[in-house]
């Protein structure tokens, strides 16, 4: 599992092991398909890798339940297939060169082409999710709105709004709503009671928001491109992220020159430079982790109304991973 967690129990680990890997065996026959430029295409960003921690959390969720449920890996599916396709709209909008560490599929190919790849994703992760009821296609289409709907108004910008309150929405829609509804999916696809599925849903849409804003910290921290992301990308593309916009908000008159230059893309090498370093020991990188941290503490908390399993200690750990990881 690409984001690590200590699983005490040998019992715990093997199930969660083992959903995991059936998931990634069922997300291969997904973007499978008879056209060859399809297949490669799809099959690009998941060849690529990445921490699959929407899968790791339904599986750890429907420890709340039947664990064997038949429905929960396909519910899986559904999930990592929306966030995969996500990705290939996000490369498009952004411009992004890489991705997890691999050519981005604009890159490799065009744009057109990589837009029709998430669709193709898309529609793949729709199929399957009928298949699981009708309640789970509502939850679907309602993410899927938020998902756009967090695109759409990072695209716009905060207008008259204040742009940190903007930015934290944006990434509650954008990455908590399907965190979020990872965690529920692992519930309802369990059959875990009614209080406890609302629980789970609380606790994905908060470590989601946190799972999101430690990579803002990660971006400027970072000093390597170990995770697959050049350090400073932000900066250097002028995206506003959480360090950034409490940088901004400082009213030090010596923060003057940061302020000048995070208000800008960055394209220039010697002041993208001098921007990462001032930031790297600026007390907004602090006051960010200090957030990360808060909303772990209050994904944990959400954890105290769930029965004592294991696997509510896995989610524990999940809290002080995502809050401390470096990559």
């Amino acid at each position: 599992m690409g984001l690590a967690i200590d699983v005490a129990d040998p019992a715990l680990e093997a199930r969660i092991r083992s959903c995991v890997d059936e998931t990634e065996r069922q997300l291969a026959a997904a973007v499978d398909s008879p056209e060859a430029f399809v297949a490669e295409a799809a099959a690009h960003l998941l060849n690529a890798g990445g921490k699959r921690f929407r899968p790791l959390l339904v599986a750890l969720c429907a420890e709340f339940g039947d664990p064997a449920a038949p429905d929960i890996v396909p519910s899986a599916v559904v999930v990592e297939l929306t966030h995969l396709a996500t990705l290939y709209h996000d490369d498009v909008m952004d411009e992004a060169d890489k991705r997890r560490g691999a050519d981005s599929a604009n890159a490799r190919w065009d744009n057109t082409l990589a837009i029709l790849v998430g669709d193709y994703l898309f529609a793949q992760a729709s199929d399957i999710v009928s298949t699981l009821g009708t309640e789970a296609v509502r939850i679907q289409a309602r993410t899927f709105s938020r998902l756009v709907r967090g695109q759409i108004r990072e695209t716009i910008g905060p207008g008259d709004a204040d742009p940190l309150t903007h930015y934290l929405d944006v990434v509650s829609d954008k990455t908590g709503s399907l965190i979020a509804t990872s965690a529920r999916f692992g519930a309802m696809m369990s059959a875990a009671p009614s209080e406890v599925e609302q629980a789970l849903t609380e606790f994905g849409e908060r470590i989601g928001a946190a799972f999101q804003l430690s990579d803002d910290i990660l971006d400027i921290a970072s000093e390597s491109d170990a995770s697959g992301k050049t350090p400073g990308t932000d900066l250097r593309e002028g995206v506003p992220t959480l360090p950034v916009l409490l940088a901004l908000r400082s009213t030090d008159p010596e923060d003057a020159r940061l302020q000048e230059l995070l208000s800008r893309p960055l394209t220039d090498d010697t002041e993208h430079a001098e921007a990462l370093a001032a930031l790297r020991v600026h007390p907004a990188m602090d006051q960010a982790r200090a957030h990360v941290q808060g909303e772990a503490d209050a994904a944990r908390d959400l954890l105290d109304k769930l029965p004592e399993i294991p696997a509510r200690e896995a989610l524990r750990q999940l809290c002080d991973t995502v809050a401390t990881r470096l990559s």
